[in-house]
């Protein structure tokens, strides 16, 4: 049972930070200047990208325009996403 919860705070961790990067880009950064700063948006994205990819998700599916099995697979993706994330974040907590 600790191994499971210890993969559910990893998971949760890397989800909190896709969350926390996704909004202050999308914050900091105007429509315009996304055209020009590719680099930086795919940079941000390998990031923010579970926290983009459910929210998407979850948007097409209130909205009837994704099957729940394409919602499922989404969100398992966005969760495996976030716990290989997570584990960069907590290995990188425990290194400082």
């Amino acid at each position: 049972m600790h191994d499971v919860l210890v993969a559910l705070f990893v998971m949760t961790a890397g989800l909190t930070t896709s969350g926390v990067v996704a909004n202050a880009y999308r914050l900091l950064v105007a429509k315009a200047e996304q055209a020009r700063g590719r680099a930086l948006y795919l940079a941000v994205m390998v990031v923010a990208g579970p926290s983009v990819l459910f929210d998407n998700a979850a948007r097409a599916r209130r909205k009837k325009e994704c099957s729940t099995i394409a919602f499922g697979l989404a969100t398992a993706v966005s969760f495996y996403w976030s716990l290989a994330l997570g584990i960069f974040v907590v290995e990188l907590a425990l290194a400082l």
